[in-house]
């Protein structure tokens, strides 16, 4: 409930940013211009999104007789949540991973990762398989949309006002208004996008909650998904800070991972690309110590595991 509320305000907070920018740079038309450029842009993206996505990824579909364990899995959990079974993918990957996309629940589709079934027991995997399935249910790629088309919005008015400014000046009445007019504006420019880029990151991190709070309903356990995120931490953490060493005490050589494109790693179930410090402020994802903790409140409480 309590995530919910948040995205709420969080798209509220972007929306009032973006009525903001526009009425200070763009004036009305400037700001109705880039929403429905953004909007027509964000449209095509989204109607295209699983395709987009799959192919980004090399993700390959698979046949039940492929992948029967996989299969079976996204079939009773996506009865459970009371959506349409989505499309199964697998992408042939070492690195431990796993998305969902799709416009809507009829057009769902999970991909897994090989390096995920190979670290997973079946308990993990389905784990994993339900909170991705959470998103589908969720219709996150329609939230995810709209949060774009605002924020996309936001960079035209500022890539708009940023040319004005280069080649007529901000313009305006007196030299004490034109010269709040040209403070206002540098603001504006530079500061609106990097907002608008810090509220739609932070929606993102909202929306995993969800995600992980609804897979776990849909599995009937939190505790699987809890695990589950712990060792792709574990994971990533050796893979990308502790690599292995020789008897000389340099790195030893190791398979690099595949490539991971920035466009695509908010999808993943835990940021592939994830970092430290201030870099957390533009982290896709929630901290995964905070999901391991909620998720295993969920299981000391005396909760109703429904997916109503």
């Amino acid at each position: 409930m309590w995530n919910t509320m948040k995205t709420t305000i969080l798209l509220a907070g972007l929306t009032g940013l973006l009525v903001l920018v526009g009425s200070a740079l763009g004036g009305t038309g400037g700001m109705v211009i880039a929403f429905v450029l953004a909007g027509a842009l964000n449209l095509g993206a989204w109607w295209f999104s699983d395709s987009i996505a799959l192919k980004f990824s090399g993700a390959k579909p698979v046949s039940p007789e492929e992948q029967p364990e996989l299969h079976a899995i996204v079939d009773r959990l996506s009865a459970r949540a009371a959506i349409p079974r989505p499309r199964v993918y697998v992408i042939d990957s070492p690195m431990p991973n796993a998305f969902a996309t799709g416009r809507d629940p009829q057009h769902g589709a999970v991909a897994v990762t090989t390096g995920l079934m190979g670290l997973m027991n079946r308990d993990e995997l389905a784990g994993v398989v339900a909170h991705e399935l959470a998103h589908i249910r969720h219709r996150d790629t329609l939230i995810s949309s709209v949060v774009a088309t605002i924020a996309g919005a936001i960079g035209m008015i500022a890539d708009m006002a940023m040319w004005a400014a280069l080649f007529g000046g901000f313009g305006g009445g007196d030299d004490e208004e034109e010269g709040g007019g040209v403070v206002g504006g540098l603001f504006m420019i530079f500061l609106a996008p990097i907002m608008a880029m810090l509220i739609q990151l932070a929606i993102s991190r909202s929306r995993e909650f969800t995600a992980d709070e609804g897979g776990a309903r849909i599995l009937g356990n939190p505790l699987p998904l809890a695990s589950a995120l712990e060792k792709l931490e574990a994971h990533t953490i050796r893979l990308f800070q502790s690599p292995p060493r020789n008897v000389r005490g340099t790195p030893a050589p190791q398979p690099a991972p595949a490539p991971v494109r920035p466009a695509t790693a908010h999808m993943y179930i835990v940021n592939p690309l994830a970092g430290g410090g201030m870099i957390g402020l533009f982290r896709t994802h929630p901290v995964t110590e905070e999901r391991v903790r909620r998720l295993r409140a969920m299981a000391a409480s005396p909760i109703e595991m429904s997916v109503a």
